[in-house]
């Protein structure tokens, strides 16, 4: 469900609610935070690594974008927790953009300056997980806010598809 993001960028922030069927909430998670997994299943990963600066955790995350567009770089922070809501297993998984002057900008490549993301997963009462995604990005550039929208509204179900994928290959491979 879009909804329009109070700055003036013409993008939209995304809620996501879906489902996992056959893959368990821990699976999942597992699965979402292990980078060097992601490394394998994800089509998009150029670079992807975490860092300690001045005590704290930084992700740094280079996505392949298609020619003609230049590749655009995250660096954020990433929290997981598990709670426990009336007996329920919920994990809460939270990142968001900062700055880090040991990580500079690189050249022809576009740094994400505003991104945010948060992730809560649950069991589906079965075999599978439910997800509930909040998610926003302006990955800056002269892309036309429409194309950025089409872009993240296609890349979503099939960001999910490709979770499904590698949750049920992580077994095998870790």
């Amino acid at each position: 469900l879009p909804i329009l993001f109070p700055q003036q960028s013409g993008l939209y922030e995304y809620k996501i609610f879906g489902g996992l069927a056959d893959c368990p909430p821990k699976l999942f998670v597992d699965v979402y935070m292990d980078l060097d997994f992601r490394k394998q299943w994800d089509q998009y990963v150029k670079e992807l690594y975490e860092k300690t600066y001045d005590g704290e955790k930084v992700i740094y995350w280079e996505v392949k974008y298609p020619f003609p567009l230049s590749n655009r770089d995250y660096v954020y922070i990433r929290e997981c927790q598990e709670m426990d809501v009336d007996g329920r297993k919920i994990w809460v998984v939270l990142a968001q953009s900062v700055s880090v002057p040991q990580c500079p900008e690189k050249p022809g490549i576009i740094r994400v300056k505003s991104y945010k993301q948060s992730l809560a997963i649950e069991s589906d009462g079965k075999t599978g997980s439910k997800v509930y995604m909040y998610y926003f990005d302006n990955p800056g550039g002269m892309i036309p806010s429409w194309l950025v929208n089409w872009a993240a509204k296609s890349g979503v179900p099939t960001f999910l598809k490709d979770m499904q994928k590698a949750c049920c290959n992580y077994s095998k491979s870790t």
